[in-house]
């Protein structure tokens, strides 16, 4: 490679390992030679010696849409540095997502981004001090690695507050549940139930509160749906705490007779790809999942560099109405 390039060992060394001190000129030698002869570093044997330019996105599944728009985000940034990304799926159990994170940890990533953890807080610090961090989705703070969240409570008070402007009172809403050790306050999915509750009573609907605890996934809104549609009264309105929860509604409606919107408002949360689709054209919450990856890789690789102070960076949802909401029908 040296000789290729026709460089000493240490200049090599230092452009793959990107050190301080190398010129332009040098550094297009030597990516030239690698180029033509086809070299690869071992990413083992750099992580031994300082960096391996990898870093590990643990997903909880790769089912969901608005994982991929993180995904994108993160890989948008990285296109302008020498980092890669290594995707894992955390699975819907902490003993699973710790497996996850010591898979990567083994393999010598240079840090961790964590979306949707299930482990305590006290957990992911531990991680933490040994390998910068960065967490999406939880609302929790901390002094030992950065938070990319949105704001939660001002996207399920968009989404309530469209469907009573809309004319509706028997708003229902279907939420997670998983095996986070988190706090629930600092939870997305709670803060979304709690949001959506104190916007019934704060407008006297109390006694109309119906919530279907499920999951965030096509079949888990598709159950909430039935739960729901089965009460008496029957909502006029469902708000899914998930896009995918909320594909799951637009199908139990389906089957029970339901046309949308007409006979039945749903509204989502995530406006992943799927809700702009015309035969879908979903109601969404739109807490721009490409802007919260890019963020991450931002703040993950300023960690990489040495950055201790804690930083907390916060989306503001935006409301996406489409055909999937009107007014109720008649009485």
């Amino acid at each position: 490679m040296a000789s290729h390039a026709q460089v000493s060992v240490t200049a090599v060394s230092k452009v793959i390992n990107n050190a301080y001190g190398v010129s332009p000129a040098m550094k297009n030698r030597v990516r030239t030679a690698i180029d033509e002869l086809g070299y690869r570093p071992q990413a083992v044997a750099r992580g031994m010696r300082g960096r391996t330019f990898t870093i590990g996105l643990v997903l909880p599944h790769i089912r969901n849409p608005f994982f991929a728009d993180i995904l994108d985000g993160l890989t948008t940034h990285l296109d302008t540095t020498d980092y890669q990304a290594f995707m894992i799926q955390g699975g819907a159990t902490r003993p699973v997502e710790h497996r996850a994170v010591d898979a990567l940890l083994s393999r010598q990533v240079d840090g961790l981004i964590m979306v949707a953890p299930l482990a305590s807080k006290n957990r992911l610090e531990h991680i933490a001090q040994d390998k910068p961090l960065v967490v999406l989705a939880r609302h929790e703070r901390s002094p030992h690695y950065d938070s990319v969240l949105a704001d939660d409570e001002a996207g399920a008070e968009l989404a309530v507050t469209h469907l009573l402007q809309l004319g509706h009172r028997r708003i229902a809403h279907i939420t997670h549940q998983d095996d986070s050790l988190a706090r629930p306050a600092d939870l997305l999915h709670t803060i979304r139930a709690a949001t959506y509750q104190r916007l019934m009573r704060e407008h006297g609907l109390a006694g109309h509160i119906a919530i279907a605890t499920s999951y965030y996934n096509e079949q888990g809104g598709y159950d909430g749906a039935r739960e729901l549609l089965a009460r008496t009264p029957r909502p006029t309105a469902i708000f899914a705490g998930a896009d995918q929860a909320a594909l799951g509604a637009l199908a139990a409606a389906h089957d029970a007779g339901l046309t949308v919107p007409a006979g039945l408002s749903v509204a989502g949360y995530d406006n992943t790809h799927l809700a702009a689709l015309p035969n879908i054209a979903l109601t969404s919450i739109d807490q721009d999942g490409h802007e919260m990856g890019r963020a991450a890789g931002k703040l993950l690789l300023e960690r990489i560099e040495g950055r201790r102070t804690p930083v907390r960076f916060t989306v503001t949802p935006t409301l996406v109405v489409r055909a999937s909401t009107a007014a109720p029908p008649a009485p």
